[in-house]
């Protein structure tokens, strides 16, 4: 037998029987004798023979995958979230292919090119930081394939959605801060193009308004890696700039924020407060340690996916679209008390 895969030609020329008697055995089915269907599935076992998926899918219009893509697995709020995408996935018997735009539009582009070739049933999808243009997901759409956003959504493309309220969620980190004694806040901030970057600091300016502060704009400075948090507090140590906290629009954010004070010396939290969002791995191993936001990514996850595997089964897709915001819950820690 030549190498390769093996086929069910392959199993019916061993065999000696046709390959139709061989697909009727493997499906069990009533007409062939129980003496060929034992030997079709002892052969198959013995030779390893997996169903052709592709010509499966093809078959049945279902290719049993789902596609994720996702800004970057690196982070522990996106590997939770995979985390909860394939239990329940994998539970429902779909496989998962998963795609990092490691936070690049063109990378983005490319994934959904690729899952749309491969013929995936439905999309899970975050986007990237970068991402303006929406027309490779409304081609998505375009071509019947359900979407479901998760955490980062499309403004003006209709779609089922798992999000946090981000408002709602900063709003509480920045009041928790002041009912610290805090007055002078910074706010190291994500992208104002991505909705839950304008959403956290709307909410962190809520807060300052409602407390009667002054909210100052060069405290308020977009700064979403460790990188350049630590450019940011440097920028503010060397310009002299007043603040008493820091409010980072991620952990990561957070931690280059804390070691970045620490190494001029500064105590966290009794001379700076500073909180992080998302409440990774690291949160709570700092020194001290971390006060953040959980958002609950292995609940985003499954709950996204659910409401994806039931717009793939749906037989009428003219039902409503469905947003579902979870509760966020503020960790506090050591670095804000």
């Amino acid at each position: 037998m030549k190498s390769g895969l093996v086929t069910i030609k392959d199993l019916a020329r061993e065999l000696k029987i046709s390959a139709s008697t061989v697909s009727r055995a493997l499906k069990n089915h009533p007409d062939i004798s129980e003496a060929t269907k034992k030997a079709v599935h002892e052969l198959a076992e013995k030779l390893n023979y997996q169903p052709n998926a592709v010509a499966l899918s093809l078959k049945q219009r279902r290719s049993n995958t789902i596609g994720v893509i996702i800004p970057e697995i690196v982070h522990y709020f996106f590997s939770s979230v995979i985390s909860g995408i394939e239990d329940v996935a994998y539970d429902a018997g779909y496989n998962v292919i998963i795609c990092q735009s490691n936070e690049r539009y063109e990378r983005e582009v490319a994934n959904s090119k690729t899952l749309l070739a491969s013929r995936v049933d439905g999309v899970l999808v975050s986007i990237s930081k970068e991402t303006e243009d929406f027309s490779h997901l409304f081609n998505l759409r375009n071509n019947n394939v359900p979407m479901v956003f998760y955490d980062r959504i499309v403004p003006g493309l209709e779609a089922d959605q798992v999000i946090i309220d981000d408002f709602d969620a900063a709003y509480r980190v920045t009041k928790h801060l002041v009912d610290s004694g805090r007055k002078r806040i910074a706010h190291f901030a994500g992208p104002q193009k991505l909705l839950i970057g304008k959403h956290r600091k709307d909410g962190y300016i809520k807060a300052i308004r409602e407390a009667g502060l002054e909210v100052d704009e060069k405290l308020i400075i977009e700064a979403d890696s460790f990188e350049k948090a630590r450019l940011a507090v440097m920028r503010l140590l060397n310009e002299k700039r007043d603040f008493d906290a820091i409010f980072a629009v991620n952990d990561l954010t957070a931690i280059g924020a804390m070691q970045t004070v620490q190494k001029r010396g500064i105590k966290i939290p009794d001379e700076i407060a500073i909180v992080g969002f998302s409440d990774g791995r690291f949160s709570g191993i700092t020194d001290p340690t971390l006060t953040s936001v959980d958002q609950h990514g292995y609940e985003m996850g499954s709950i996204a996916t659910q409401m994806l595997l039931k717009r793939i089964s749906a037989e009428d897709d003219t039902y409503p679209f469905e947003t579902r915001v979870l509760n966020a819950d503020l960790i506090v820690r050591g670095s804000s008390i």
